[in-house]
């Protein structure tokens, strides 16, 4: 807990579990719970307790039967919501140049993405070595099924991004929120907000554009951007697959992935093996390690310390980018009908994440008042 804000996230949070399980219809009619208890006069008063590093604690205390208004004995640190947004934002920078360095290297697409899984794998298992994360572990089949589908997450993408033009590679890719909202609500029973089925529509129409034109241009460019929307599912299921083992290590799965990736593309390093120079070795050796490894535990770093909401809006400064970095070093320019069914997209997106964000605070405005 950073914050007071963080405190009332949380607690709503909790509180809305039963209701997104499906157990019940309000969260006070679950028994087990703390809505339950304050409302039939069983409840506690909640004082936030800091200590002079930042470090927030929850003190209960009896007051008839009723949430009263938190009382902060002291600060929190405000930097700490800070470092994980910075942290976030150079992950979705290094993420960025995954079209460009793509684009600039001339092998068969699973040769790429096989040798950057494989220098990644070495580099996320050296890491692992050096900090080891004891008492966490991941339940088996979350962890297989999130590993298979982040892999094809990758393939996909560097496959798509060598049909057609990487700004459409990375915003048919991120369409995923959508379809992790679906794919949650069948999978984890979690219920699917108004506004995520506005958002939906949206996507549906930015979608309609994309698939028109690049059928316009060459068959080539419309499975490319199949392609690239498989991706988005694929990327969807990992995110409902690591949810699925929340007291689990997500280094497992993301290493298993590398290591799936690395052995699915084994065998083209034979049908089509790569020329090696100094620059290649070079970009290969940055993808790994810097583009996919570093960016993997910058995000692991930001994740805890701002909302997945906050996460996602800082992050999408990828899309944005992806395609610039592509524009100015390969001239590759994005079609009218990129620009305005990305737009599409990352409008729905962050509109969606928004209502979520407004939502949820509005939630825990209305209970410090209580």
């Amino acid at each position: 807990i950073k914050d007071e804000r963080d405190f009332w996230t949380v607690f709503e949070y909790i509180d809305q579990n039963p209701v997104a399980a499906g157990l019940v219809q309000k969260p006070e009619d679950w028994q087990y719970s703390g809505a339950y208890h304050r409302k039939h006069g069983m409840g506690r008063i909640i004082s936030l307790v800091t200590d002079k590093l930042g470090v927030m604690a929850v003190r209960p205390r009896w007051h008839g039967g009723r949430i009263g208004s938190i009382k902060t004995l002291c600060y929190s640190q405000p930097s700490m919501k800070l470092n994980g947004q910075v942290a976030i934002l150079l992950c979705a920078l290094l993420w960025s140049t995954s079209g460009l360095f793509t684009k600039l290297l001339p092998w068969h697409p699973l040769v790429i993405a096989g040798i950057r899984s494989f220098i990644a794998a070495l580099f996320l298992f050296a890491v692992r070595l050096l900090f080891p994360r004891r008492g966490l572990q991941s339940r088996l089949r979350p962890l297989l099924l999130g590993a298979l589908a982040y892999s094809l997450t990758m393939i996909a993408f560097i496959i798509a991004n060598k049909m057609t033009s990487s700004a459409n590679a990375i915003l048919l890719q991120y369409t995923a929120p959508v379809w992790t909202a679906l794919l949650g609500s069948l999978i984890l029973k979690e219920q699917v907000r108004a506004a995520q089925w506005v958002a939906l529509a949206v996507v549906t129409l930015g979608l309609g554009i994309f698939f028109k034109d690049s059928w316009q241009i060459s068959s080539t460019n419309l499975i490319g951007d199949c392609i690239a929307l498989f991706s988005g599912l694929c990327f969807a299921a990992n995110a409902v697959f690591l949810r699925l083992q929340k007291e689990g290590n997500p280094r497992d799965s993301l290493l298993l992935s590398h290591i799936l990736c690395a052995v699915a593309a084994l065998p083209f390093l034979f049908i089509a093996p790569p020329s090696f120079s100094y620059p290649q070795a070079g970009t290969i050796l940055f993808m790994g390690v810097v583009q996919i490894g570093c960016a993997s535990l910058l995000f692991s770093y930001g994740i805890k310390r701002v909302s997945a909401v906050n996460a996602m809006l800082t992050a999408m400064i990828e899309p944005l980018l992806n395609p610039l970095w592509v524009l100015l070093i390969v001239g590759e320019q994005p079609s009218a009908a990129t620009i305005i069914g990305g737009a599409l997209i990352i409008g729905a997106l962050a509109g969606s994440s928004l209502a979520v964000k407004t939502r949820t605070e509005g939630r825990a405005s209305g209970q410090r008042q209580t």
